[in-house]
Order: structure tokens, then C-alpha cells, then sequence
């Protein structure tokens, strides 16, 4: 199989080999990590022919020959001669037991560069963060963009195209399938969606009420962009005949984060500079997932849609993101990046003047000089003069564009 490259994750990973600190790639499953990880190890047999390099792919090692941190030691150092130029890279490493205890003394020994990927960020945020602060670096892959998603399929920028990408969304395996072909494009996103809940849900987790598991995972794909509430859910379950409490809702809403299906976003006070701590918003980490358990009723649910896949951009173009409150209303996106930020509206189409002033008038209410964008659908985008300093673009445009 032809590994299709990302050159911008490529060109960060390899500029950090080398200096003393492990990487970690971490992201939902099926975004493409293990493509990555392939690609470092093509790239060092080609430029470091004498390198050892160890490739340890957990998710296909069906004997189980390396279950646990022993094991995961044993079989590293047998391969890996000290003084030599060594290489360590595992796929999928929270499968194996306490992973964490053999890459700290494969570290100390100063034995390797380990390169690892995961896909449960709780695992990667507590014991990582607590048995091995300060030796690593966390590298977070995301889907592709629409602007991969043409690169990998090799087809233009068009509205035409956008669609599809609204549609199917962005992970890398729909390349080798027909998004056209309806059946195929449900076959592969259930394949992984149901590859997701059952390893890094429902088995990790042990979860109990699994009919409620998936409730919840499509009240949240038909609720995306919306303030989240316990009680309401809990609520919406009643009327389905689930008595659940708002523990179990909050507990199974964290193991669906934790696999990193959903993301949180908190709420910003933008006046008060702050960072509130209820009704959180929650987005996909691939859109079309979150098509998948809406049935792909594009039309009916575009806004919702166009919203992650903005937050999703956000994201990959590097920045940390909140949803802004003002005292007048809301504001979709606060973006930041170092000592930038980037506030963001999105809106499917600016069809009445009542929706120009929402969407131009919260922006306005911010004053500061950073940039201020509504994001639509519009054929015909622009300036308006009445709201100086804020960019009116098409989706297209900020998708294609490096914010």
C-alpha cells in the first residue's frame, strides 16, 4: 500500500528526533497515526541505514507477544545493542500493560528514540504526565483537512468537493473506498466507529449499560455546537425508558473524550478573560463519525457540521479553542495560538438582516484589534462596510487559507 505523506506532521516529528525526549502521537483511531509512524520508519531506513529500528505495531499482534512492561523491555533491549543509533517506535502502546515503566527505563538508559503512538488520552494525560513529566513531547494527529482530503484523493477545490468533504469527513483510510458509493462509505465509517466504542470504550471502560453508551454518542452527534447539559440528557433518556443519573452521564461522557470521539470545548469569558467551568460544547474528532450517527442528513444538520469541521481546522492549524461569551451573546470560536487569537462566526447563510447582526454584531461588541471572521456558505462573500475590520469568507476560502 502506498503511504500518501503529511508533510506537515512529518516535517515536526523528525525535526524533534534525537533530543533527548520521547514523542507521542496521540489521536482518535483510524486518523492516521500509524501511516506516520510508518513514514518515520521508511524515512530512517533511508537515511540512517545502519540505524536499528524496532517497529512494534500492538494493534496487529495477535499472539500477544508483548502484553506488558517486561515483555515490552525484554524484547526491546535484545534488539537494540546500547551505544548503538536506536530507534523505538510502537503503535497503539496503551495496549500494553504499565508501557509507561518500560519507556522510562529505555529512557533513562538513554537506549533509544522512542516514537509512540496512542489513542486514549486519559492513559497518555495521567500516567504519562506523572511517570514521565518533562521526557516527552505530545503530538496531536487530527483528520485530514479539506485541504488534504483533495491532495489525498487528488481532486480540485470545488463546491462539489466540499460537499463530499462535509459529508464523509476527513479520515485518510476513505481514500482507498467510493464516498460516492453510499454502502461503502457506511460500511468503513461503522467498521471504525464500532472499532473505537468496542477497544476504547466498552472493553477499556467496562462499560455495563452499553445500549445507553451509544445513546449518548448520538445525542451528542445530533447536539453538536450545543451548550451541554446532564440534566437534559438525563431527561431525554427518561422519555426513552433509561433511568440514568447524571454520574453515569458525566462518567460515560468522559470515556467517549478520553477515546477521543468527542472534544470538549469550554466556554470564554471574553470580557473577563477566564475560562468558565459549566455547559461545556462538544465536536466530533472526524465529522463524518458524527455524520454516520446522524443518518448523513447533510441538509438538515449543515450548520451543526460546518461548525466542527471549522473547530476541526482550528485545531490542526494549531491553536487552542473556546467557545467566547459576551454579555450580549455568543461567539463560536476563540482560537489562540502563542499570543494570537482569532475569534470566529459560523453560520450557514447570511439570509436575513437579523442574522447579519447576530453574526457581525457579537464580533463587533469585542474590542480589540485581532482578526474577527464570519464564516458561511454564501455564494457571494465580502466586507460589509457597516462592520469595519471583520472578514465575511466563504467556507471554502477559510479551509484553503492559513489562518
Amino acid at each position: 500500500m502506498i503511504l500518501i505523506p503529511r508533510p506537515k506532521y512529518l516535517e515536526k516529528i523528525l525535526s524533534l528526533i534525537n533530543r533527548d525526549v520521547m514523542l507521542i502521537l496521540i489521536g482518535q483511531r483510524r486518523v492516521g497515526k500509524s501511516y506516520l509512524l510508518r513514514l518515520v520508519k521508511e524515512y530512517l531506513e533511508k537515511n540512517e541505514p545502519d540505524a536499528n529500528i524496532v517497529y512494534i505495531n500492538k494493534e496487529f499482534d495477535i499472539s500477544g507477544e508483548i502484553s506488558d512492561a517486561r515483555q515490552l523491555y525484554d524484547y526491546a533491549d535484545r534488539r537494540l545493542p546500547e551505544g548503538g543509533r536506536n530507534y523505538l517506535l510502537i503503535d497503539e502502546v496503551q495496549d500494553i500493560d504499565n508501557y509507561e515503566n518500560a519507556l522510562r527505563s529505555l529512557h533513562a538508559q538513554d537506549r533509544c528514540q522512542i516514537i509512540a503512538t496512542g489513542s486514549n488520552a486519559y492513559i497518555f494525560s495521567s500516567e504519562l504526565s506523572t511517570r514521565l513529566a518533562g521526557r516527552y513531547i505530545e503530538i496531536p494527529i487530527y483528520n485530514l483537512s479539506y485541504r488534504e482530503f483533495l491532495s489525498f484523493r487528488n481532486i480540485p477545490d470545488s463546491d462539489e468537493n466540499l460537499l463530499k468533504f462535509l459529508k464523509v469527513g476527513g479520515l485518510p483510510g476513505l481514500t482507498h473506498f467510493d464516498i460516492d458509493d453510499d454502502n461503502q462509505l457506511t460500511d468503513y465509517l461503522s467498521g471504525v466507529y464500532d472499532t473505537i466504542m468496542l477497544r476504547d470504550v466498552i472493553s477499556r471502560e467496562k462499560i455495563r449499560n452499553i445500549r445507553f453508551i451509544h445513546n449518548l454518542s448520538r445525542y451528542i452527534a445530533d447536539t453538536a455546537g450545543k451548550l451541554f447539559s446532564l440534566r437534559n440528557i438525563c431527561n431525554v433518556m427518561k422519555t426513552e425508558g433509561e433511568n440514568i443519573t447524571t454520574s453515569l452521564t458525566s462518567s460515560y461522557m468522559g470515556f467517549l473524550s478520553n477515546a477521543m470521539l468527542i472534544n470538549e470545548v469550554h466556554r470564554y469569558d471574553i470580557h473577563g478573560k477566564r475560562l468558565l467551568e459549566t455547559l461545556s460544547k462538544f465536536y466530533f474528532s472526524d465529522h463524518g463519525l458524527r455524520n454516520l450517527l446522524c443518518g448523513f442528513k447533510l441538509l438538515t444538520g449543515i450548520e451543526k457540521v460546518m461548525e466542527n469541521v471549522v473547530y476541526l481546522y482550528l485545531l490542526q492549524q494549531g491553536y487552542k479553542v473556546n467557545v467566547g461569551i459576551l454579555r450580549i451573546g455568543e461567539v463560536d470560536f476563540v482560537a489562540t495560538r502563542n499570543s494570537n487569537i482569532v475569534y470566529v462566526q459560523v453560520t450557514y447563510l447570511l439570509n436575513s438582516e437579523d442574522t447579519i447582526k447576530r453574526e457581525f454584531g457579537n464580533l463587533a461588541a469585542i474590542k480589540d484589534n485581532y482578526p474577527k471572521y464570519v464564516v458561511s456558505m454564501n455564494p457571494i462573500v465580502g466586507d460589509l462596510d457597516q462592520y469595519p475590520g471583520i472578514r465575511h469568507v466563504s467556507l471554502r476560502q477559510f479551509l484553503t487559507s492559513d489562518i
